[in-house]
């Protein structure tokens, strides 16, 4: 069981939040905090395995508190979950040492993904995030074959990258398994390689999705 801490000044959004999560059999919402500052109080006393952080709350605010509960807390993970898709922090977050970056916009099976790679050891970036920062990378590495793939194209890598299936990339872009499964050979056949081991390299040879692996 996976132990959660949710934090939001809102108290419609954590309300709404904890009640899909309860669906899930595997995660516990065992507490919920409105603050920064009561954040980092709750984690102190309840040690979760992991804390869903907004961004822009009253006080510190979440970036603040990610940091100090980094710092206080190693061993506790921590996803951000904002609206806020733009801009350098989620970079920031993410070279703060955060250990997933998901926006509200998401679904709940997306958010369920998120927490279960982030307790597994991994880390986690909702593919428009991954997206926007292999995108930023790619302004800055002229010649790298992944500027022959289109945006869809990008979002399976950087999907396959994370480890997800065909169908959970499928659902993701409302697609079908047979077309996603289209995608990764056009994939394949413009970065010359010839599986998931090999793009892998291919990726971190040219920094993109860093973030992800």
């Amino acid at each position: 069981m996976v132990n959660v801490l949710l934090v939001d000044d809102h108290e419609l959004v954590r309300t709404g939040i904890q009640h899909l999560l309860a669906e899930s059999e595997s995660i516990t919402v065992v507490g919920v905090a409105g603050s920064g500052e009561e954040a980092i109080k709750m984690v102190d006393i309840m040690q979760p395995d992991i804390v869903l952080m907004d961004i822009y709350m009253p006080g510190i605010g979440g970036i603040e508190a990610s940091r100090k509960i980094n710092r206080r807390h190693p061993g506790v993970k921590i996803i951000i979950l904002t609206v806020l898709t733009d801009g350098p922090v989620p970079q920031q977050m993410l070279s703060a040492g955060v250990d997933g970056y998901v926006t509200k916009t998401c679904s709940i099976a997306e958010l369920v993904a998120a927490i279960r790679t982030v307790y597994a050891g991994g880390r986690y970036l909702c593919y428009n995030i991954a997206s926007k920062l292999a995108l930023s990378n790619l302004a800055t590495s002229k010649g790298s074959p992944f500027e022959e793939l289109s945006q869809r194209e990008l979002q399976v890598v950087l999907m396959t990258l994370q480890g997800r299936d065909l169908g959970e990339i499928a659902e993701s872009l409302m697609i079908s398994p047979k077309t996603v499964s289209t995608y990764r050979h056009r994939i394949y056949e413009k970065l010359g390689v010839k599986n998931g081991v090999e793009l892998l390299r291919l990726a971190l040879k040219h920094n993109i999705g860093m973030d992800l692996v």
